[in-house]
């Protein structure tokens, strides 16, 4: 049978690309969305990557079927307008149904993600197989015809994918990201019954249109500002009038005393002042993997005059909320280098420290490329002799992660100090760990005594005890460091 298809080829090509294109840009948005309830690790992308794809499996399959069964013209206009108008609900729905569903498992990962975006994503995905029927003329061009719209498909889906991890998200919030695109999609959708003069129910698809855009606009998520990482807002410390803390995701990242460096509000930064207290006295050369809101540089700027400080950062609009909420002036004594920490590492290969300090997180954990025994082995390489790395890291039993760092580390380095609190030695809790390493000779009972004597009561452990504490634990390396699967959540 042979029939001359109602759509042309181009509208046809177009339509297909564009629907393709808006799941991609759905998928992007789904883990800025998720972030700051689930943070941004391996299986939250796991999660949404898996729910994605399902609502394309299904609306492939559901779309066909339909499209066999009745005039596929017919589906067209549905299909837009309610995968427009669910595009636009996604983050309404992450956000009402997010603080419920806060540092969850995969389980709750996959769930949130489902009622956000599996709807849209089954809806515009079912447009490609209508379009495909409406084209194929004969069964004798089943193979062109299909073969031709999934690569368009395909196409569409990469352009999504690079306009918005590249432009999109560095250049608005995720919010009205998702309301123009469903705008567009219901635009679309409406414009093709026009083409067809088929009005009915138009206007009842528009009311719902602008009240799912409303609906969407008004529901605030937890971000005053949404970075191209994170989801960063500022609050006061109720205990403490001149305290700011920073928040990015769902954690406290980092806390400025606006008008005391010297105070340290977080017990790992404490830690690491202990270990300070402990060296030659005089300014260090330092470098900061990670760079949130610059407490240790100014600490140390503070107590030992005349420090010179390398700040790794990611992202550049952490630098400007540090520099805009939290009092941090970046001159001489305090560089910020803004990209991937192991990244801009390389571009400096003449540089050496006396100090290195890792502060990096993506969510709850440290990038995983940031904890193999490659990167490690780059940081000692930076070292002057008798230089020192140091490590905060956050786990909880049975501490997969911050044992195996830390046997990644002492594979490295000659000593290691972990300090932390004594029942998360016993594995009856978790929280932070601070590793502490060197080629020279660290004084275990100096350090214990310094944090003692600053009011912690943190307990510092070496050799044996250490030992007993990470036997078992692998080492991480480039090719096998499986961090979101070995650390535990509370």
């Amino acid at each position: 049978m042979r029939y001359s298809p109602a759509m042309s080829l181009i509208a046809a090509r177009l339509l297909v690309f564009f629907t393709a294109a808006a799941v991609l840009v759905l998928e992007i948005l789904a883990g800025r969305l998720l972030a700051p309830y689930l943070g941004i690790t391996l299986e939250t992308f796991t999660g949404i990557i898996g729910t994605v794809l399902a609502g394309i499996s299904v609306g492939a399959w559901l779309g066909g079927r339909a499209a066999d069964r009745m005039d596929p013209h017919r589906l067209l206009a549905p299909l837009l307008i309610a995968g427009g108008i669910t595009a636009m609900l996604a983050p309404a729905i992450v956000t009402a149904l997010g603080p419920a569903l806060r540092a969850a498992g995969p389980a709750e990962i996959v769930l949130l993600a489902g009622f956000g975006f599996f709807a849209p994503a089954a809806l515009l995905s079912a447009v490609s197989p209508v379009v495909v029927k409406i084209r194929l003329a004969s069964l004798d061009q089943t193979g062109s015809v299909v073969g031709g719209f999934s690569a368009i498909g395909t196409a569409g889906a990469i352009f999504g994918t690079f306009a918005t991890g590249f432009v999109l998200l560095a250049a608005l919030p995720t919010r009205p990201i998702a309301v123009a695109l469903g705008g567009a999609l219901v635009a679309t959708g409406i414009a093709f019954e026009v083409s067809r003069r088929r009005t009915a129910g138009l206007l009842v698809a528009l009311a719902v249109a602008i009240a799912a855009a409303g609906l969407t606009t008004a529901a605030a998520g937890p971000c005053d500002r949404e970075t191209a990482y994170y989801c960063a807002y500022v609050t006061v410390d109720d205990d403490r009038s001149t305290g700011r803390i920073l928040w990015l995701d769902t954690y406290r990242h980092s806390y400025v005393d606006m008008e005391d460096p010297t105070y340290l509000g977080f017990r790992y930064a404490r830690d690491m002042s202990g270990v300070l207290a402990t060296l030659p006295k005089g300014p260090l050369d330092v470098l900061y993997i990670g760079g949130g809101g610059f407490t240790l540089p100014h600490y140390i700027d503070a107590v030992r005059p005349g420090s010179r400080a390398t700040v790794l950062e990611l992202d550049p609009s952490i630098i400007k909320i540090a520099e805009r909420d939290l009092g941090v002036v970046l001159d001489d004594g305090i560089e910020a280098i803004v990209g991937d920490a192991r990244i801009s590492l390389g571009g400096r290969p003449s540089e050496a420290y006396d100090l290195v300090i890792g502060d990096a997180f993506g969510g709850l954990s440290v990038p995983w490329h940031l904890t193999t025994t490659e990167f490690v082995d780059e940081l000692k390489a930076r070292l002057r002799p008798g230089g020192i790395y140091m490590l905060n890291l956050i786990d909880y039993p049975p501490h997969g992660f911050a044992r195996a760092e830390i046997e990644t580390i002492h594979g490295v380095f000659a000593e290691v100090i972990v300090i932390s609190q004594a029942p998360y030695f016993r594995g009856h809790a978790g929280g932070n760990f601070v590793i502490v390493a060197s080629d020279g000779p660290l004084d275990l009972t100096a350090i214990a005594a310094a944090i003692a004597e600053a009011g912690g009561s943190d307990l510092a452990i070496s050799g044996a005890e250490l030992d007993e504490f990470v036997a078992g634990a692998p080492r991480l390396r480039d090719d096998f460091a499986p961090v979101d699967q070995l650390i535990s959540r509370p």
